[in-house]
C-alpha cells in the first residue's frame, strides 16, 4: 500500500533504455532483498512523521524549481570548473588545462553538456557560443589556409573523442565478476573507461549481478607502485581540484552505462535561531573551531557518538527502538541551552534518547547530509546494475562532496560500523542499521517529490542498500582513485607551465601532450638513484638515502628509526616516537612528497620510492609525526 511521506525521498531519475535492456526483469538483488525485513524502515518513517506532525515543522529548504533547457548543463558546467566555456570573451588558458587532463570518455561527457547548452542558447537566439572543438584547437595565426586550420581542429577533437584508448598490456579482467572470490577494485584506469570497455565486450550482460543479496562481495585495491591515496592524504590546495574532476568522471561513467544524472539546483538556506540542530554544517564548524581549532566534525556530533559508543553499542535495538519524542524534544532544548557551557549531563540520559538525537541532528540539518545536489544521484546508485560500477559511483560521489559533509557522514559511518560489529549483543546487523538509517538520510522535509504509484517498496529497499554499501565498503569508497591523482598532478603541471611560455607556445605544448596521449610512456629511467630525505623532527641533517627499485617507503622509516636510535637521542622521547605495529612498521612517522608536481602528499608505506621520483623529481620529501598521535617535543 502507499505510504504518506511527512519528509519526502528525492525522485529517482527514470531508467533509460540501455538501462532498460542490462535489468532484464527484476534484479536479484532486489528479489534477495524482498526476503529481508523493511519493517524497521517504515516504522522509522512512521516516528518521523509523528515527531513533524507534533511540531508541525515547516521546509527549511526552499522548493527546487524546474530548471529549463540548457539550465542545466550551464550549472554541470560551471561546478565542473569549465565556466569559462559559457561566455564568449572570457579567457581559454584556464579550461585549455583542465580540458587538456581528461579522457576520451570524460571529454565527450564535456561535449554532450556543451553542446546542449550551445543549442539551447541558439534557440533564445543569444550571440555566437564556442565549440569545445575551438578549446582543443590552436590556431596558427601565420597560416592563410582556414580550411586547413579548421580540418586540424575538427580531426583533433575527433580523435579525442572517438578514438579507443590503447593502452598495451592493460588488464581488465578484474573487473570481469568471479562470485565466490575476492575481487580486484581497479583505481588505476578511469571508471569510464572500464565501462566502455566491458560495454563494448558485452560483459555487462553477462551475469554482472549479484547472486545474493544478502552476501556482499569482497573487492581488494591493488597496490600499485605508487600505492594507495585515502581521502585526507592530500593538501586542501590538492583536494580542491579533486570534486571538479570526480564530477566530470561521474558524468562520464553515467554517460556510458546509459543513466541520466539528476542533480537538484541548490537552494538557498533559511537561516534559524538555534545553535546545534537546525544550524548548517559550516555554521556549525564554524562556531566550534572557535573553540576548538581545526575540528572537522561538528563538536555535538561528536559527542552523540562517543556517548553511544561509551554506553549504547550493547544495548538491544539501539538506533532501531525508539525513545521518547517528548524526552528527546526537551533534551534538545537543553542541549540548545547547556551544551557550549559544560553543563548538560550524559550520563543521565537514556541511550535510546541518545539514538534518537543523533537521527534528529541528521533530519533537522537545513541541507541534507549527502546535499540537496547530490541526493537524486545517491538515491540513483541502485539503479546500477552491476555492484563494482554502483561502488565507483558512490566514491566519486563521495569525492565530489564538500568537506564538511563528507567528513560528517565519516564519523557517522565508522559509528554504525561499530554496531553492526556488536550484533550479537545488540541485535542490530548491517541490514536493520541500514533501513533504520535511510529514512533520516534520503528524506527531507524541504525537498519536494513525486513517487510513482507501487514505487514506494523498491524506493525504501534502493535507499536501504546505498546506506549499506556505504557502511560496509566505507575504507574503499574513502579512497582517491589513481587515475584522479594522476589528474591532479597534471592540472598542476600544466598551472606551472603556464607562466613559463607565452601563450601561442602553451598551445603548442598543450597540443603536443593530447598527440602523445596515445603512446605508451617507456619510462627509462636510472635503474637507482641517490636522494636525501628531510627530517621536520629532530635531525638536523637530511637523510641520505640510496634509491633502487625494491626501496619502499616503510624502509626509509626504518632507516630514520635506526639512525635516531645511533645518535643517542632521548631514549624516552625516541622509544615514544617509534611506536610500531606487530609487524616492526613505524606507525608514529609518515614519509610525505612535497612540491613539484603535488601540494603535499602523505605516501603510502608501499609506495616504491623510485617509480614516484621518476614521477616527480622535483619534490621534496620530508619525514613527519603522525598528526593523530600526541607530539612529543
Amino acid at each position: 500500500s502507499a505510504r504518506n511521506y511527512p519528509c519526502k525521498m528525492s525522485q529517482l531519475p527514470p531508467k533509460s533504455p540501455l538501462a532498460s535492456q542490462l535489468s532484464d526483469g527484476r534484479s536479484p538483488r532486489v528479489e534477495a532483498l524482498d526476503n529481508m525485513s523493511m519493517d524497521s524502515f517504515w516504522l522509522e518513517v512512521e516516528n518521523i512523521k509523528q515527531s513533524a506532525e507534533a511540531e508541525q515543522e515547516e521546509c527549511s529548504l526552499a522548493d527546487v524549481k524546474t530548471q529549463e533547457e540548457g539550465e542545466a548543463e550551464a550549472e554541470w558546467l560551471q561546478d565542473a570548473g569549465l565556466s569559462d566555456l559559457l561566455g564568449d570573451h572570457a579567457s581559454e588558458n584556464d579550461n585549455i588545462v583542465l580540458l587538456s587532463t581528461l579522457t576520451k570518455t570524460q571529454a565527450a561527457a564535456v561535449q554532450r553538456r556543451l553542446d546542449t547548452y550551445s543549442r539551447s542558447r541558439r534557440r533564445k537566439n543569444k550571440h555566437h557560443v564556442r565549440d569545445v572543438r575551438d578549446i582543443f584547437g590552436v590556431v596558427n595565426s601565420e597560416e592563410t589556409a582556414a580550411e586547413k586550420d579548421a580540418s586540424s581542429r575538427d580531426q583533433l577533437w575527433h580523435n579525442l573523442r572517438t578514438s579507443s584508448v590503447q593502452r598495451k598490456n592493460q588488464d581488465y579482467s578484474c573487473t570481469v565478476r568471479n562470485p565466490g572470490k575476492e575481487e580486484v577494485f581497479n583505481m588505476d584506469v578511469a571508471y569510464s573507461e572500464q565501462a566502455a570497455v566491458l560495454l563494448k565486450g558485452s560483459f555487462l550482460a553477462n551475469s554482472r549481478r549479484l547472486k545474493d543479496g544478502n552476501a556482499l562481495t569482497k573487492f581488494k585495491i591493488p597496490k600499485g607502485r605508487l600505492g594507495v591515496t585515502r581521502i585526507g592524504d592530500l593538501s586542501a590546495q590538492d583536494m580542491k581540484k579533486i570534486p571538479t574532476l570526480a564530477l566530470i568522471e561521474l558524468t562520464a561513467l553515467c554517460d556510458v552505462l546509459g543513466f541520466e544524472l539528476k542533480r537538484n539546483k541548490a537552494a538557498k538556506l533559511k537561516t534559524t535561531e538555534k545553535r546545534l540542530f537546525g544550524v548548517p554544517l559550516n555554521t556549525l564548524l564554524e562556531n566550534d573551531q572557535k573553540l576548538l581549532p581545526n575540528t572537522k566534525v561538528p563538536l555535538l556530533l561528536q559527542a552523540l557518538l562517543s556517548c553511544l559508543e561509551k554506553r549504547g553499542l550493547e544495548t538491544e535495538g539501539i538506533l532501531r527502538v525508539s525513545g521518547s519524542q517528548t524526552r528527546i524534544k526537551s533534551l534538545e532544548q537543553k542541549l540548545e541551552k547547556d551544551f557550549y557551557t559544560g553543563l548538560f549531563r550524559w550520563d543521565e540520559v537514556h541511550q535510546n534518547d541518545v539514538s534518537g538525537l543523533l537521527k534528529r541532528f541528521i533530519r533537522e540539518l537545513p541541507a541534507p547530509l549527502l546535499t540537496a545536489e547530490y541526493l537524486p544521484a545517491f538515491a540513483a546508485v541502485q539503479n546500477i546494475p552491476d555492484l563494482k560500477q554502483r561502488l565507483q559511483a558512490l566514491n566519486l560521489l563521495i569525492l565530489i562532496l564538500p568537506e564538511p559533509n563528507r567528513n560528517t557522514l565519516k564519523a557517522l559511518l565508522e559509528f554504525l560500523s561499530k554496531v553492526v560489529a556488536r550484533e550479537n549483543n545488540n541485535k542490530m546487523n548491517l541490514w536493520n542499521v541500514s533501513t533504520v538509517m535511510a529514512p533520516n538520510l534520503f528524506m527531507h522535509k524541504g525537498l519536494p517529490n513525486k513517487i510513482p504509484e507501487g514505487k514506494e517498496k523498491q524506493l525504501a529497499e534502493g535507499a536501504a542498500d546505498v546506506v549499506r554499501m556505504m557502511i560496509h565498503y566505507q575504507d574503499l569508497l574513502w579512497t582517491v582513485s589513481s587515475f584522479l591523482v594522476a589528474q591532479v598532478r597534471k592540472l598542476n603541471e600544466s598551472n606551472s607551465r603556464r607562466y613559463q611560455f607565452c601563450d601561442k607556445r602553451i598551445k603548442n605544448l598543450l597540443r603536443k601532450i593530447h598527440a602523445d596521449k596515445e603512446k605508451v610512456e617507456k619510462n627509462q629511467a636510472e635503474p637507482s638513484k641517490t636522494v636525501k630525505v628531510h627530517t621536520s623532527l629532530l635531525l638536523k641533517d637530511s637523510l641520505e638515502v640510496h634509491l633502487n627499485n625494491a626501496t619502499r617507503v616503510a624502509d626509509v622509516l626504518r632507516q630514520f628509526q635506526k639512525n635516531l636510535c645511533q645518535n643517542g637521542w632521548n631514549i624516552v622521547n625516541t622509544v615514544n616516537l617509534l611506536k610500531c605495529n606487530n609487524s616492526g612498521e613505524c606507525t608514529n612517522l609518515l614519509l610525505y612528497e612535497v612540491g613539484g608536481n603535488i601540494g603535499e602528499h602523505c605516501l603510502d608505506p608501499d609506495t616504491y620510492l623510485l617509480d614516484l621520483y621518476h614521477i616527480n623529481p622535483h619534490a621534496e620529501w620530508i619525514i613527519k609525526q603522525n598528526p593523530s598521535y600526541p607530539r612529543m617535543f
